[in-house]
Formats: C-alpha cells, structure tokens, sequence
C-alpha cells in the first residue's frame, strides 16, 4: 500500500485516533480502547489525510481502498497476548 500514498497522516491523525477511540470506548460503557474503535475510526480520521498517488488514481483506486489495505495489513494482536 506505500506505493498508493503519495502523501499520508502526520502526527495528529494518530492523537484523533486514540482520543476518538477513547470517546467511542466511553460511550459504550467501557474503559479500554478496542481494535474495533480504531477500525471504526481510521476512515473519517484518514480520509481526508491521505493523498493517493497518480499510479493509484489511474487504477481507480480510492482513499478508502487505501485505508481498507492498510486496517487488513495491520497486524492485530491478542490482549490476553500482550498482558
């Protein structure tokens, strides 16, 4: 997928993320941030960050696309896992 982004998220698309996960784990009664808020997420906090390339909007491949490849290709971790 690096080769669709010419241009990709900075810094402060990361703070919307965890800040926009911890409201949307709030307001679902829970304290802990899940893998599915981020997913849910990662599209309106991205989409407007993320410029494709001129090979990517010649296939016709949209930022969306480009957001889906990246959630897939993302590994995902257990949390019985990591504690």
């Amino acid at each position: 997928t690096k080769e669709l982004i010419a241009w990709g998220p900075g810094p402060r698309a990361c703070q919307q993320l965890i800040v926009g996960g911890k409201v949307r784990a709030v307001l679902r009664g829970r304290f802990h941030v899940t893998v599915e808020d981020i997913e849910a997420l990662a599209y309106p906090v991205l989409r407007h960050r993320i410029v494709p390339t001129f090979n990517a909007e010649a296939e016709g491949i949209k930022v969306d696309e480009i957001i889906r490849r990246v959630l897939k290709e993302t590994p995902r971790h257990d949390a019985k896992q990591v504690m």
